[in-house]
């Protein structure tokens, strides 16, 4: 059951989405910007609701695995993402994510997991605080580009974003959208192992006046294999009142998932 909790783990990365609205256009004849007007309008442009319910069709792959689920996701911004998995219509696992906890149990061994932030940190490739991976999940920078020293420029019609001075430790490349200016992909590679999590958006569409992503690809790409997950977000409501029931269930044993 492993494969399962890689998956819903990695949903719960990416959690926010939207409702069907007219599509955004193609930028065409994009012309150069300053690199602090580029990051002040991806600020501008930052999710700023409260909820998120949603229904998910996710499918994951690796180089030995293939699966596919469905997900009902329930998130409150900066404090929890709950999800539920079926598998044809079965329910099969339930996941609980916080700042500083993962809750994870699975129905078919009976098996469950309690552990803190780090384990999806380790899935990633990458340490990345709850904030951060909230950012990855709503098309918004990981890092705070505000306080580090960045340069610009445009790449097939797209503004790219790298640090000014490299770093021993990562790599690191923001390409945003100039129609939205939020993200169409954002890269972070380890040197020290040349481990690299990248973040594709697929498409944008607009609620509300403001843009979210719809379909979005995530892999992690290390030496040994490649994992990825497709996401499809069939439904989306946003500032609805939610709960977030989770309970593991008595009898089943738990697991190290290291």
């Amino acid at each position: 059951m492993k494969n399962y909790f890689k998956v819903i783990v990695l949903i719960g990365l990416l959690s926010v989405s939207c409702k069907t609205t007219k599509p955004t256009t193609k930028a065409a004849n994009v012309k150069a910007s300053s690199t602090k007007k580029i990051i002040n309008k991806h600020y501008k442009a930052f999710f700023n609701e409260n909820t998120v319910y949603a229904k998910i069709k996710a499918k994951y792959k690796d180089d030995k695995t293939s699966v596919a689920l469905s997900i009902k996701l329930r998130m409150e911004k900066d404090r929890v993402i709950w999800m539920s998995a079926t598998k044809l219509g079965i329910p099969i696992a339930k996941i609980m994510i916080t700042p500083t906890k993962v809750r994870y149990y699975e129905k078919i061994k009976k098996t469950y997991f309690e552990g803190d932030f780090s384990l999806l940190s380790n899935f990633l490739g990458t340490d990345l605080t709850f904030t951060e991976v909230q950012n990855l999940l709503l098309g918004q920078a990981v890092l705070n580009l505000k306080k580090g020293k960045y340069k610009s420029g445009l790449k097939n019609d797209l503004y790219f974003l790298t640090p000014k001075e490299a770093s021993s430790l990562y790599t690191i490349l923001f390409l945003i959208n100039p129609e939205n200016y939020k993200l169409k992909k954002q890269e972070i590679q380890r040197l020290d192992n040349n481990q690299k999590l990248s973040v594709t958006y697929l498409s944008y569409k607009n609620i509300e006046e403001t843009y979210f992503p719809k379909n979005m690809i995530l892999k992690v790409i290390d030496s040994k294999k490649t994992t990825t997950l497709h996401l499809d977000f069939k439904l989306v409501f946003f500032n609805k009142e939610l709960t977030f029931p989770f309970t593991i269930p008595r009898g089943y044993k738990e697991i190290n998932l290291n």
